[in-house]
Protein backbone atom coordinates (compact mmCIF):
# COMPACT_ATOMS: atom_id res chain seq x y z
CA UNK A 1 0.00 0.00 0.00
CA UNK A 2 1.45 3.68 -0.67
CA UNK A 3 0.50 6.68 -0.46
CA UNK A 4 -1.05 7.84 -3.57
CA UNK A 5 -3.14 4.80 -2.98
CA UNK A 6 -4.71 6.25 0.36
CA UNK A 7 -5.06 9.50 -0.88
CA UNK A 8 -7.16 8.09 -3.86
CA UNK A 9 -9.48 6.42 -1.19
CA UNK A 10 -10.12 10.01 0.79
CA UNK A 11 -10.67 11.61 -2.51
CA UNK A 12 -13.31 8.87 -3.16
CA UNK A 13 -14.62 9.06 0.12
CA UNK A 14 -14.92 13.11 -0.03
CA UNK A 15 -16.43 13.17 -3.80
CA UNK A 16 -18.57 9.58 -3.42
CA UNK A 17 -18.06 8.97 -7.67
CA UNK A 18 -15.17 6.96 -9.40
CA UNK A 19 -16.17 9.11 -12.24
CA UNK A 20 -15.57 11.78 -10.90
CA UNK A 21 -12.42 10.98 -8.84
CA UNK A 22 -10.90 9.52 -12.52
CA UNK A 23 -11.32 13.36 -14.20
CA UNK A 24 -9.73 14.83 -11.06
CA UNK A 25 -6.98 12.74 -11.62
CA UNK A 26 -7.16 12.21 -15.42
CA UNK A 27 -7.11 8.11 -15.17
CA UNK A 28 -9.96 5.63 -16.30
CA UNK A 29 -12.27 5.11 -13.87
CA UNK A 30 -11.72 1.36 -14.09
CA UNK A 31 -8.45 2.36 -12.71
CA UNK A 32 -9.95 4.15 -9.47
CA UNK A 33 -12.44 1.46 -9.07
CA UNK A 34 -9.51 -1.07 -9.13
CA UNK A 35 -7.66 0.58 -7.18
CA UNK A 36 -10.19 0.80 -4.01
CA UNK A 37 -11.22 -2.83 -4.77
CA UNK A 38 -7.38 -3.89 -4.43
CA UNK A 39 -7.09 -2.17 -1.11
CA UNK A 40 -10.59 -3.64 0.08
CA UNK A 41 -9.10 -6.70 -0.35
CA UNK A 42 -5.83 -5.71 1.20
CA UNK A 43 -7.60 -4.81 4.30
CA UNK A 44 -10.07 -7.30 4.49
CA UNK A 45 -13.25 -5.77 4.42
CA UNK A 46 -15.22 -3.12 2.41
CA UNK A 47 -15.43 0.60 2.71
CA UNK A 48 -18.08 1.39 0.05
CA UNK A 49 -21.47 0.36 -0.42
CA UNK A 50 -21.99 0.38 -4.10
CA UNK A 51 -24.90 -0.08 -6.26
CA UNK A 52 -25.89 1.05 -10.17
CA UNK A 53 -26.37 4.54 -8.68
CA UNK A 54 -25.26 5.09 -5.63
CA UNK A 55 -22.14 4.93 -3.34
CA UNK A 56 -21.72 5.52 0.45
CA UNK A 57 -19.07 4.53 2.90
CA UNK A 58 -19.59 1.73 5.11
CA UNK A 59 -19.04 1.93 9.01
CA UNK A 60 -15.79 0.75 8.83
CA UNK A 61 -14.97 2.85 5.66
CA UNK A 62 -15.69 6.16 7.98
CA UNK A 63 -13.52 4.60 10.63
CA UNK A 64 -10.82 4.19 8.40
CA UNK A 65 -11.37 7.41 6.68
CA UNK A 66 -10.72 9.00 10.13
CA UNK A 67 -7.71 7.39 10.45
CA UNK A 68 -6.26 8.00 6.98
CA UNK A 69 -6.98 11.57 7.14
CA UNK A 70 -5.42 12.67 10.16
CA UNK A 71 -2.68 10.40 8.95
CA UNK A 72 -2.10 11.93 5.66
CA UNK A 73 -2.48 15.20 7.20
CA UNK A 74 0.24 14.49 9.96
CA UNK A 75 2.16 13.66 6.74
CA UNK A 76 1.72 16.96 4.84
CA UNK A 77 2.33 18.77 7.49
CA UNK A 78 5.62 17.31 7.64
CA UNK A 79 6.22 18.11 4.62
CA UNK A 80 5.49 21.33 5.25
CA UNK A 81 7.76 22.29 7.79
CA UNK A 82 10.19 20.69 6.21
CA UNK A 83 9.89 22.54 2.76
CA UNK A 84 9.90 26.19 4.89
CA UNK A 85 13.63 25.58 5.57
CA UNK A 86 13.30 26.25 1.71
CA UNK A 87 11.31 29.41 2.17
CA UNK A 88 9.59 28.55 -1.34
CA UNK A 89 6.50 27.43 -1.79
CA UNK A 90 5.49 24.24 -4.37
CA UNK A 91 2.71 22.91 -5.27
CA UNK A 92 -0.30 23.31 -6.86
CA UNK A 93 -2.85 25.96 -5.02
CA UNK A 94 -6.71 25.49 -6.06
CA UNK A 95 -8.01 29.01 -5.82
CA UNK A 96 -11.93 29.50 -6.34
CA UNK A 97 -13.89 33.15 -6.16
CA UNK A 98 -16.77 35.19 -8.11
CA UNK A 99 -16.47 35.38 -11.91
CA UNK A 100 -16.49 39.30 -11.13
CA UNK A 101 -13.92 39.55 -8.55
CA UNK A 102 -11.52 36.95 -10.28
CA UNK A 103 -11.73 38.56 -13.41
CA UNK A 104 -11.56 42.16 -12.42
CA UNK A 105 -9.67 42.18 -9.49
CA UNK A 106 -7.47 38.88 -8.94
CA UNK A 107 -6.09 38.23 -12.78
CA UNK A 108 -4.52 41.63 -12.82
CA UNK A 109 -2.16 40.64 -9.96
CA UNK A 110 -1.44 37.33 -11.46
CA UNK A 111 1.99 38.22 -13.06
CA UNK A 112 3.45 39.78 -9.64
CA UNK A 113 2.57 36.50 -7.94
CA UNK A 114 3.99 34.50 -10.42
CA UNK A 115 6.90 36.66 -10.47
CA UNK A 116 7.36 36.38 -6.58
CA UNK A 117 6.25 32.23 -6.65
CA UNK A 118 7.83 30.84 -9.87
CA UNK A 119 7.11 27.34 -8.48
CA UNK A 120 3.97 27.25 -6.92
CA UNK A 121 1.57 26.08 -9.90
CA UNK A 122 -2.27 27.66 -9.59
CA UNK A 123 -5.33 26.60 -10.46
CA UNK A 124 -8.48 29.25 -10.34
CA UNK A 125 -11.95 28.37 -10.40
CA UNK A 126 -13.93 31.58 -11.21
CA UNK A 127 -17.55 30.56 -10.53
CA UNK A 128 -20.77 32.38 -9.06
CA UNK A 129 -21.26 28.86 -7.56
CA UNK A 130 -20.28 28.10 -3.73
CA UNK A 131 -17.99 25.19 -4.51
CA UNK A 132 -17.34 23.06 -1.56
CA UNK A 133 -13.95 22.96 -0.43
CA UNK A 134 -13.57 19.38 0.52
CA UNK A 135 -15.09 17.72 -2.15
CA UNK A 136 -13.74 20.17 -4.80
CA UNK A 137 -9.94 20.03 -3.12
CA UNK A 138 -10.15 23.98 -2.48
CA UNK A 139 -7.38 25.60 -0.83
CA UNK A 140 -8.91 29.19 -0.63
CA UNK A 141 -12.31 30.42 -1.62
CA UNK A 142 -12.91 34.42 -1.67
CA UNK A 143 -16.77 34.69 -0.33
CA UNK A 144 -18.63 37.97 0.01
CA UNK A 145 -21.36 38.40 3.24
CA UNK A 146 -21.74 39.62 6.45
CA UNK A 147 -19.90 36.56 7.74
CA UNK A 148 -19.72 32.71 6.60
CA UNK A 149 -20.10 30.15 8.77
CA UNK A 150 -19.39 26.31 8.97
CA UNK A 151 -16.80 23.36 9.53
CA UNK A 152 -13.83 26.15 7.90
CA UNK A 153 -11.32 29.02 8.70
CA UNK A 154 -12.45 32.49 7.90
CA UNK A 155 -10.16 35.30 8.01
CA UNK A 156 -11.13 39.33 6.49
CA UNK A 157 -9.81 40.29 3.53
CA UNK A 158 -11.41 43.83 3.28
CA UNK A 159 -14.97 45.22 4.53
CA UNK A 160 -17.58 45.77 1.24
CA UNK A 161 -19.31 48.74 0.07
CA UNK A 162 -21.85 49.46 -2.56
CA UNK A 163 -22.62 52.68 -4.87
CA UNK A 164 -24.78 54.09 -6.50
CA UNK A 165 -23.10 54.98 -9.95
CA UNK A 166 -24.07 56.36 -13.46
CA UNK A 167 -22.28 57.62 -16.53
CA UNK A 168 -22.01 61.24 -16.73
CA UNK A 169 -23.68 61.14 -20.13
CA UNK A 170 -26.69 59.49 -18.15
CA UNK A 171 -27.06 62.49 -16.41
CA UNK A 172 -26.75 64.66 -18.64
CA UNK A 173 -29.99 63.05 -20.37
CA UNK A 174 -31.79 62.28 -16.90
CA UNK A 175 -30.70 64.35 -14.06
CA UNK A 176 -30.71 62.52 -10.38
CA UNK A 177 -31.42 64.84 -7.37
CA UNK A 178 -29.08 64.03 -4.35
CA UNK A 179 -31.75 62.25 -2.51
CA UNK A 180 -32.22 58.35 -3.07
CA UNK A 181 -35.97 58.97 -3.69
CA UNK A 182 -35.22 60.53 -6.48
CA UNK A 183 -34.68 56.77 -7.84
CA UNK A 184 -38.08 56.05 -7.97
CA UNK A 185 -38.50 58.20 -11.42
CA UNK A 186 -35.39 55.75 -13.26
CA UNK A 187 -35.08 52.74 -14.84
CA UNK A 188 -32.28 51.01 -13.14
CA UNK A 189 -30.12 48.88 -14.37
CA UNK A 190 -29.68 46.07 -11.65
CA UNK A 191 -28.16 42.49 -10.73
CA UNK A 192 -30.30 39.12 -11.16
CA UNK A 193 -29.95 37.86 -8.01
CA UNK A 194 -33.44 38.63 -5.61
CA UNK A 195 -33.40 41.34 -3.78
CA UNK A 196 -31.48 43.58 -5.90
CA UNK A 197 -34.01 44.05 -8.49
CA UNK A 198 -37.03 46.00 -6.35
CA UNK A 199 -35.77 47.82 -3.19
CA UNK A 200 -32.38 49.29 -2.20
CA UNK A 201 -31.27 50.60 1.50
CA UNK A 202 -29.89 53.78 2.57
CA UNK A 203 -27.97 55.04 5.61
CA UNK A 204 -25.98 58.36 6.28
CA UNK A 205 -22.07 57.63 6.20
CA UNK A 206 -21.27 59.76 9.18
CA UNK A 207 -24.25 58.40 11.65
CA UNK A 208 -22.91 55.04 11.25
CA UNK A 209 -24.70 51.54 12.22
CA UNK A 210 -26.98 53.79 14.42
CA UNK A 211 -28.30 55.74 11.40
CA UNK A 212 -31.58 55.23 10.24
CA UNK A 213 -32.38 53.33 7.07
CA UNK A 214 -34.22 54.42 4.35
CA UNK A 215 -35.76 52.04 1.47
CA UNK A 216 -35.97 53.35 -1.77
CA UNK A 217 -38.78 51.18 -4.47
CA UNK A 218 -36.92 50.70 -7.87
CA UNK A 219 -37.82 50.08 -11.24
CA UNK A 220 -35.85 48.02 -13.39
CA UNK A 221 -34.88 48.47 -17.06
CA UNK A 222 -32.25 46.04 -17.57
CA UNK A 223 -31.72 43.07 -15.50
CA UNK A 224 -27.93 41.53 -15.86
CA UNK A 225 -26.90 38.06 -14.21
CA UNK A 226 -22.89 39.25 -14.12
CA UNK A 227 -21.61 42.08 -12.56
CA UNK A 228 -19.04 42.71 -15.41
CA UNK A 229 -21.58 43.24 -17.59
CA UNK A 230 -23.83 45.14 -15.33
CA UNK A 231 -20.67 47.61 -14.96
CA UNK A 232 -19.98 48.02 -18.88
CA UNK A 233 -24.15 48.64 -19.26
CA UNK A 234 -23.64 51.28 -16.71
CA UNK A 235 -20.17 52.99 -18.38
CA UNK A 236 -21.78 52.92 -21.57
CA UNK A 237 -24.95 55.17 -20.23
CA UNK A 238 -27.86 53.25 -19.19
CA UNK A 239 -29.72 53.27 -15.81
CA UNK A 240 -28.14 53.81 -12.36
CA UNK A 241 -26.76 50.67 -10.67
CA UNK A 242 -25.63 49.36 -6.92
CA UNK A 243 -22.06 48.09 -7.76
CA UNK A 244 -19.39 47.08 -5.29
CA UNK A 245 -16.71 49.57 -4.93
CA UNK A 246 -14.23 47.14 -5.37
CA UNK A 247 -15.73 47.29 -8.88
CA UNK A 248 -16.21 50.88 -9.88
CA UNK A 249 -13.99 52.48 -7.55
CA UNK A 250 -11.35 53.44 -9.88
CA UNK A 251 -14.32 54.15 -12.62
CA UNK A 252 -15.24 56.96 -10.26
CA UNK A 253 -11.89 57.87 -9.46
CA UNK A 254 -11.39 58.37 -13.31
CA UNK A 255 -14.50 60.10 -13.82
CA UNK A 256 -16.10 57.93 -15.83
CA UNK A 257 -18.90 56.83 -13.23
CA UNK A 258 -20.30 59.48 -11.15
CA UNK A 259 -20.98 58.34 -7.36
CA UNK A 260 -24.70 59.59 -7.07
CA UNK A 261 -24.72 59.72 -3.17
CA UNK A 262 -21.38 59.95 -2.09
CA UNK A 263 -23.19 60.50 1.44
CA UNK A 264 -24.85 57.58 1.61
CA UNK A 265 -23.96 53.79 2.41
CA UNK A 266 -26.58 52.16 -0.12
CA UNK A 267 -27.41 48.18 -0.09
CA UNK A 268 -29.75 45.56 -1.68
CA UNK A 269 -29.40 43.16 0.86
CA UNK A 270 -27.10 43.92 4.28
CA UNK A 271 -25.08 46.81 5.41
CA UNK A 272 -21.55 45.64 7.51
CA UNK A 273 -20.48 43.03 4.92
CA UNK A 274 -16.95 41.88 3.43
CA UNK A 275 -14.66 39.82 1.36
CA UNK A 276 -13.45 36.72 3.40
CA UNK A 277 -10.74 33.84 2.80
CA UNK A 278 -12.00 31.01 3.38
CA UNK A 279 -10.27 27.48 3.76
CA UNK A 280 -10.78 24.08 5.21
CA UNK A 281 -10.32 23.87 8.67
CA UNK A 282 -7.09 21.32 9.37
CA UNK A 283 -4.74 21.25 12.04
CA UNK A 284 -1.86 23.34 10.25
CA UNK A 285 -1.93 25.83 7.59
CA UNK A 286 0.03 24.91 4.09
CA UNK A 287 2.52 26.97 3.18
CA UNK A 288 1.13 28.07 -0.34
CA UNK A 289 -2.29 29.15 1.55
CA UNK A 290 -0.48 31.15 3.77
CA UNK A 291 1.74 33.44 1.08
CA UNK A 292 -1.27 34.12 -0.90
CA UNK A 293 -3.66 34.96 1.52
CA UNK A 294 -0.81 37.47 2.69
CA UNK A 295 -0.57 38.15 -1.02
CA UNK A 296 -4.22 38.81 -1.06
CA UNK A 297 -4.02 41.07 1.80
CA UNK A 298 -0.99 42.95 0.68
CA UNK A 299 -2.23 44.21 -2.82
CA UNK A 300 -5.73 43.52 -2.94
CA UNK A 301 -6.93 45.71 0.40
CA UNK A 302 -3.96 48.27 -0.35
CA UNK A 303 -5.85 48.65 -3.76
CA UNK A 304 -9.43 49.08 -2.54
CA UNK A 305 -8.12 51.66 0.12
CA UNK A 306 -6.24 53.50 -2.59
CA UNK A 307 -9.03 53.56 -5.48
CA UNK A 308 -11.70 54.14 -2.85
CA UNK A 309 -9.70 57.35 -1.39
CA UNK A 310 -9.02 58.44 -4.81
CA UNK A 311 -12.94 58.16 -5.92
CA UNK A 312 -14.16 60.08 -2.61
CA UNK A 313 -11.91 62.99 -3.01
CA UNK A 314 -12.76 62.95 -6.88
Amino acid sequence: MNLDTLRLFVDTARKLSFAAVAEAHEVNPSSVSRTIAQLEKHLGFRLFQRTTRTMTLTESGEIYLQRVEDILNKLDEAEEQARRVHAEPVGTLRMTSSISFGEHIIVPLLPTFRHNYPSLKLELLFTDANLDLVSDNIDLAIRFGRGITGNVIVSKLFSTTYRIVASKEYLKRFPVAKDPEDLKHHRCTVYALPGFRSEWSFRLRQAGKDASVKKVQIQSGTVLASMLSLRSVVLGGDGPALLPDWLVGSDIAKGNLVDLFPEYEATARDFDTAAWLVYPSRDYLPHKVRVMIEFLKEHVAGLLRVSSARGRSH
